[in-house]
């Protein structure tokens, strides 16, 4: 069976604690649906912050619905040298050990002590989609993306299985920009 997986860009983004998300932007906010996004229930939010790092910021970043438990910044390693950030590559939620910075609202801030990561390369798949795949949550996989001119094969891909996901493949710019992954570009997944 041919195992072929949409992939998709994942800009710089946060997700926030409802906490947060008050101090951010008020004592009533609440995140305001913009774009609903390939996973079930998530999308990208109206209410925009700016990060500020040891070196620099950026500003306008989007927000990801729905809140977490945790607040967590997603970047990609250009812009985590940027910001004057050490890379810190960990798996979305897994933030123990990582840098902190400071989120900017139009309200107020927040000093967040840890959660500044570049997400690694992933799979979403539900349970059905992974025993089709033949795949187990945590495996770690290569996909190969064939574009003009920029093909490549990605290596230390985590399968990451729950049944609220739907199959699709995250990368950042960074990864998304080296093979020129566009809209519909698709990967071949190989164990």
């Amino acid at each position: 069976m041919e195992k072929k997986i949409l992939v998709e860009t994942s800009a710089r983004h946060v997700h926030v604690s409802d906490a947060d998300l008050k101090t951010l932007f008020g004592p009533n906010a609440q995140l305001t649906p913009k774009k609903m996004l390939s996973q079930p229930g998530q999308f990208a939010a109206e209410e925009k912050v700016t990060i500020v790092g040891p070196k620099k910021s950026i500003p306008n970043v989007s927000i990801l619905g729905p809140s977490r438990k945790k607040t967590q910044v997603e970047v990609s390693a250009t812009d985590a040298r940027t910001l004057g950030f050490e890379i810190v590559i960990r798996e979305s939620g897994d933030i123990e050990k990582t840098p902190g910075c400071t989120l900017v609202g139009p309200y107020g801030q927040v000093e967040i002590p840890e959660g500044v990561i570049v997400a690694k390369r992933h799979i979403h798949l539900n349970l059905e989609e992974a025993k089709a795949f033949g795949l187990q949550d945590k495996q770690v996989v290569m996909v190969k993306v064939n574009t003009p001119d920029r093909s490549l094969i990605f290596g230390d891909v985590v399968v990451r299985v729950r049944s609220d996901f739907a199959a699709a493949m995250h990368i950042d710019t960074d990864e998304s920009n080296a093979g020129c992954v566009g809209m519909s570009t698709w990967g071949e997944i190989i164990e």
